[in-house]
Formats: structure tokens, sequence, C-alpha cells
């Protein structure tokens, strides 16, 4: 209400596109910063402060880690406590501290021990505690940020675009596809312009450069702040779940016969906060939590105050013994989310390879540029460019082209549905681990015809592996962006900020899962000589076969998908009435189902 009457007063309405570039400004710099940072933090803590491999990938594990968990936190905090402007802003200011710090360690050698004398690694001297206590502390600060500011971004930008507005409301379908662009490209910049220049202008240029882009970025987006749409916080949404769930098991022997849904208790007025632009309605999956929408005795407690002498108000709930129709079907909504949500996990997972088997597998193979023409190879780690290009190159097209044609089709707006695009995106992963099960046999057998598999490697161009990088790369422009959308589309109003913290969740999940994969896959292939599918030389392993299990577990999770899509029931929202006059005619903005 107060953001109505702001536009109201100044005459302009708030939010829109124009506000996208101060949004778009602050992701990029901060994907810069944290891929920059991340994608070479192995050498730097190896080469620089001299930590062992396994205490440095032990370092950067735990780091991931307490990134994966914070953004639950910071997205109980913009939907509960201070909105989602202010924990991106302090959230950013937090991160830019952590990178600054970071920046003066690398920079300044005060900060580092001193390089290495000659007689191999014993004559390293490694980082003092002091030294390494600020990198831990960078690293938490970065953590920190991280979890303030990737749950909300999303959400905030999408927020810019008002859903009460048939218009605004396809232009935010549009947004996902293009913050995910802006994603790619600078992840794109990182792998290839920061990283060059950290190998080879020095790690205080390096980080310096994103930090300031941090910092500039920041600026830039506090300075949009006149123009922002910003929803208020509608208190804990964790809270109001545990309460209609307490409530339903207080109730949980009232006979079916007393649970109509006619009489469901219902009160606009104490919705109102979580409910902008219209209420939930009564859905029949989960019935059993429709029992803490039956009104009994002593669920309405009416207020006295017999010293005012004015009417006694109206009766209010008891909020842990009854819960309003819209808060029970949140309850649903959020659970119904669960399976579709839980299916994006094994994607992860397949992707996962590409940063570790696939770079493996590059680092045994032909990586010369242009063979017979020049001497220049690509290093291994930027193999991944070709997953960032074929992901971005998807997006142009399915914005521009697949989306205007498609909605000739289906008669949506965005062209099709995010379960479809979903969809899409499982299929294509899982051809994308099939088609490198089939490489690797290739590159295994043309490393043994050359006589180089005790060597561990193999005559085979790197670029045979381009398909797996590249189709990996369109599989996670279908899958990662409509899960991204599915999240925010069909959470309730009042949890978009921790949907998108469940989306980032997904993502850790999935890469902790690749881990536990291939150690399953070890014990489970090790032979009597102790030879497994995944020895150090791969020529001497089954990576292959891998591959292939992967793939098949892909194909029963693509299959647990379609039925967990084919049954999903959207939210139902019924528009409140000044929205609908707004849209002309009295349309609910209800997904119907048949049509997706």
């Amino acid at each position: 209400m107060a953001m109505e009457e702001a536009r109201k007063t100044t005459g302009r309405k708030k939010g829109g596109l124009r506000t996208m570039p101060f949004i778009f400004a602050n992701e990029v710099a901060e994907k810069l910063a944290v891929v920059g940072f991340s994608t070479n933090m192995l050498t730097y803590l190896t080469t620089q402060l001299h930590m062992p491999l396994a205490k440095a990938a032990t370092t950067l594990t735990n780091f991931g880690g307490t990134s994966a968990a914070t953004p639950l936190i910071g997205a109980f905090l913009a939907d509960a406590c201070i909105g989602r402007f202010w924990t991106i802003a302090a959230a950013s200011i937090v991160y830019q501290v952590g990178m600054a710090l970071l920046t003066v360690s690398a920079a300044l050698p005060q900060f580092r021990p001193p390089p290495c004398k000659p007689g191999g690694a014993a004559a390293c001297q490694e980082a003092a505690p002091w030294q390494l206590a600020v990198l831990y502390a960078s690293l938490l600060l970065n953590a920190v940020g991280a979890g303030g500011y990737r749950p909300c971004i999303v959400a905030f930008g999408a927020d810019q675009f008002d859903e009460s507005r048939a218009a605004e409301r396809a232009r935010s379908w549009g947004f996902f596809n293009w913050y995910y662009f802006c994603n790619g490209a600078s992840m794109l910049l990182a792998v290839t312009a920061v990283v060059y220049v950290q190998d080879n202008v020095g790690w205080g240029w390096g980080l310096g450069v994103p930090a300031v882009c941090m910092g500039v970025s920041v600026a830039a987006f506090v300075a949009g702040y006149p123009m922002y749409r910003r929803l208020d916080p509608a208190g804990s949404p964790f809270t109001r779940l545990a309460q209609v769930v307490v409530a339903a098991a207080k109730k949980r022997r009232l006979p079916a016969r007393d649970v109509d849904a006619s009489a469901l208790y219902e009160n606009d007025d104490l919705d109102a906060p979580i409910s902008m632009y219209g209420k939930l309605v009564h859905t029949d999956q989960l019935s059993f939590f429709d029992r803490a929408a039956v009104v009994t005795d002593g669920d309405l407690v009416t207020p006295t105050d017999a010293a005012s002498g004015k009417p006694s108000p109206p009766p209010v709930p008891n909020p842990w013994r009854l819960s309003t129709v819209h808060r029970v079907e949140e309850l649903k909504s959020v659970i119904r989310m669960g399976p579709i949500w839980a299916a994006g996990i094994l994607v992860i997972t397949a992707s996962s390879t590409q940063h570790t088997f696939s770079l493996q597998q590059a680092t045994t193979m032909d990586r010369r540029l242009a063979p017979g023409l020049s001497a220049f190879q690509i290093p291994a780690g930027s193999m991944t460019v070709f997953a960032l290009l074929a992901m971005l190159l998807t997006l142009f097209v399915y914005d521009r082209a697949l989306v205007p044609l498609a909605r000739r089709v289906t008669g949506l707006d965005r062209g099709i549905s995010f379960l479809h695009r979903m969809g899409v995106g499982f299929a294509l992963s899982v051809l994308a681990t099939l088609v490198a099960g089939f490489v690797e046999r290739h590159r295994r057998a043309a490393a043994a015809a050359a006589g180089a598999t005790d060597a561990g490697m193999s005559p085979l161009s790197a670029y045979w592996l381009v398909p797996q990088y590249a189709l990996h790369g369109v599989a996670e422009a279908f899958t990662s962006v409509g899960h991204l959308e599915f999240m925010y589309d069909q959470a309730p109003e009042s949890m978009r900020s921790t949907a998108t913290a469940l989306f980032w969740l997904s993502i850790s999940l999935g890469s902790y899962a690749s881990t536990m994969l291939v150690d399953a896959v070890h014990r489970w292939s090790a032979g009597p000589g102790g030879a497994n599918w995944l020895p150090d030389n791969i020529n001497h392993g089954r990576l292959d076969y891998f591959y292939w299990v992967v793939t098949m577990l892909q194909i029963m999770n693509l299959v647990y998908y379609a039925v967990c899509a084919k049954r999903f029931t959207f939210k139902p929202v019924q528009l409140h009435k000044e929205v609908e006059e707004e849209e002309g005619g009295g349309k609910a903005l209800v997904e119907l189902q048949e049509k997706v």
C-alpha cells in the first residue's frame, strides 16, 4: 500500500524495464567477482599461499558449502524482516568488503609467504596462521554476501514487473531469459579475461578489477532506489507454514464430513500483506491440511477493551489453532513444488562432470587451437567456454525465435510452459552424458592404438569434446531457466526469495550428489588388484561406463519428472477486485493446467 501511495504521489510509475540496467550490472559484477575468484582459486592457494593440495581443496569445499547454506538465511531476512532491496544492498556491501580484503591480501606481499626457494616442495614455506586468518575472513565475508545476494536478486528483478498488468507480466517471463544470459556472459568473461589477467598480469589486478566493478555496481544499484518497486516483508513464512501444520495436527481427529470446503475460514484483511495481487483459492489436493481452516470452539478470540467504551472489534483467529484458506494453500503450493524441485538435482549432478571428468579428458587430448597451423594449446579449464557459448546462443535464439513461434502454436505468452522447458532440458542432459560415453570410448581406443595408454595421453583432438560441452550448455539454458522460473512463479508471493534460495540449494545438493556418486562407483567397481572405473590414469579405467551409469540415472529421473509434471497442479489465484479491473474484465490470474 505504501508503494502504491508513493507512486500516486510522485506521479511516476515505479519498476519496469528502466530498472534492469541497475540490476543486471550488479549481477554481472557479482559473477565476475565470484567466478573469476573461484575458477582459479585452487591455483592461488597452492602457488601463492603454498597450501597442500588436500588442504586447499578442503578450504574451497568448505567455502562452497557455506555459500550454499547462507542463501536460506538471506531469503528468510528478505521475506520476513527487511525486504529484498535492503538485503541485496547490505549483502553487496559485505561482498565488496570481502573482495577488497582478498584483493589487498593478493596485492601486498606481506600477506603471503615468501616465494619458494630452489629445492622442490620442501623449500616452500606455508602461509602463517595470521595470513590464513585474513584469507578465511575474506572467504567468510564472501559467503555471507552470497547468502544475502543470490536468493534475492532474481526475485527483486522480477518484482519490477507489475503482475496486475498483462503486458508487464509477459515481460517478466523474458526477464528470466535475459537474467541468465547476463549471468552466462559474465561467467564467460570471467573464465577467459579475468583468469588470463590472474595468470599473466598478477593476482592483485586479477582480483582487483572484479572488486572495483563490484564497487561501481553496488553504487549504481543503490542509486536506482527511487525507481524500484519495493515490496514490504510480510513476516516469517516459515512460522505461517508451521502454524498450518500445527493447526491441522490438532484437528486430525475431526471427521472428514465436517471439512466442508465452502465453510473453510477466510479473512482477506488478515491475508492482505501476503497477497498483494490475489488470494489463493481452495484445492482438493492434500486435503488433510484443510482441517487447519475449519473453525472450532476456541479458534476465534474477541479482543476486549471495556475501558474504551468502543464497540468490540471482530474476533481474530488464534494462528496456532486456525489458519485461512490462503495460508493453507501456501503450504500446499510449497509441498506440490517439492517433487519438481527435486528432479532438478540430478541434472546438476550430470552437468558437474564437465568440470571434473570432462576436464580430465581434455588434459589427455590434443588441445592445439589449429593442429598443423598453430602450436598454441587451449587450456583444459577453458573448454567450458564451449558450454557457455552454447548456453548463450540458445538463450538468444529461444527468446528471439522459439518463443514467438511456440506462442502461435500453444497460445501461451511465454511460448511453452516452464514444465515443458525443464523437460526438454532434462532430455538434452541425458543425450549429453550418452554422447560423452561414446566420445570417451573413442578417446581411449585412440590412446591404445597410438601406444599412449600408460602415458595417460591420447592423440585425439580435444574438439571431440565440444558436442558434450555444447549439449550441457543447451540443456542448462532450458533446465536452469525453466527451474528458476518455476520456483518464482509457483511459490507463494510472500516466499519468492525463499523459493530462489531453494533453487540454489538444488545446485548445491546436485554437486554433493556427484561427489557421493563418484565415491559409490569407486567402491562398487573396485577390482581385486585395486583397479576401478575411475583411476588417476583414465586410459586404464572405464569412464565411459561411468557416463552411462549417469545416463541411466537421468533416464529414470526423466520418467519420474514426466510423471510429476503430468500430475502437477498449478497454484490457483483469484485476483483482487482492483487488479481484475486493471486486467479489463475480471480475468483470474490462474494457469489452466489443460492449457499447459
